[in-house]
């Protein structure tokens, strides 16, 4: 059944085809929230899979699917430039797409950074924080000319950022969160918002592999994700940048204010900025 509140609203999402991902469902969420989606993804099996099921939601122009590496700025040029050709205009940028590497949860290895070999260290950086970099310089612009735009930055846990055994995705995603707070600063006041959408912690996805200490039922679920995004993409968050927003938290049955202390927070890390030691004023 579809849902209302992004008629008219054109969004594009990264990493939007696994088949237990959050992309997907998130993607799902706008589309029966009435939105057009780009789907962006690197495995064309997956995009055309996950482009049938939605279309059955949706309808036969509800989505259009790119096979795109975010990790090229060419490419996440070329697929911005590919939606606002087929629909004319773009709101909604949801910069999904994550990579880590097979064994950061695996039981049977270590993953101790300065073991990490570097093609494997920089690949997933390319994708995790070069990737939204590309796709937010490509989009904006376009934001910027129609003076109302959503950039949401799934990034991860704090924990997991810093956790022992973490590297290169932690870093990589913290990388991220930096970006989108530092992003939601520089837009203040031009109609185009940045904000962090998480799950909340370990979240049964296909980036867990199936050898590692914990029961999928047991994770966060990906639908967790459905709710907030919506919100987020819609009119009703035009006051709303700079946040981080726990979805596992949002409650839909609270009044939007409770509903906003409970699962949100400032993005990044804005309590630190007292320990900077600068300069009383700058030079005349």
């Amino acid at each position: 059944m579809l849902t209302t509140g992004l008629e008219g609203k054109i969004a594009l999402v990264t990493g939007a085809a696994s088949p237990r991902g959050l992309g997907r469902a998130m993607t799902e969420a706008l589309v029966r929230a009435g939105a057009r989606v780009s789907m962006l993804d690197i495995r064309a099996d997956w995009l055309d899979e996950a482009a049938d099921a939605m279309r059955l939601i949706g309808g036969a122009e509800c989505v259009m699917t790119q096979v795109v590496d975010v990790g090229s700025a060419a490419e996440a040029e070329r697929s911005v430039e590919a939606t606002i050709d087929k629909w004319g205009a773009l709101h909604v940028l949801v910069n999904n797409a994550g990579i880590a590497r097979a064994n950061m949860l695996s039981v049977k290895t270590s993953n101790n950074f300065w073991d990490i070999p570097v093609a494997e260290w920089d690949r997933v950086f390319s994708v995790n924080a070069d990737g939204p970099f590309y796709m937010s310089r490509a989009a904006i612009p376009r934001m910027l000319e129609s003076g109302w735009g959503r950039v949401i930055g799934v990034t991860t846990s704090m924990g997991t950022m810093y956790g022992a055994g973490n590297a290169p995705y932690g870093p990589s995603k913290s990388s991220h969160e930096a970006l989108m707070a530092m992003a939601s600063r520089e837009l203040r006041g031009s109609g185009v918002t940045a904000n962090v959408l998480v799950p909340g912690g370990l979240t049964n996805t296909d980036l867990i592999p199936d050898d590692n200490p914990f029961a999928r039922e047991e994770m966060i679920q990906p639908e967790v994700m459905q709710a907030p995004i919506v919100w987020l993409a819609s009119n009703a968050s035009d006051d709303v940048t700079g946040q981080r927003f726990i979805a596992y938290h949002w409650d839909p049955d609270l009044p939007i204010e409770q509903r906003l202390a409970k699962a949100g927070a400032p993005a990044g890390w804005p309590q630190l900025k007292s320990h900077a030691i600068r300069p009383n004023s700058p030079k005349q």
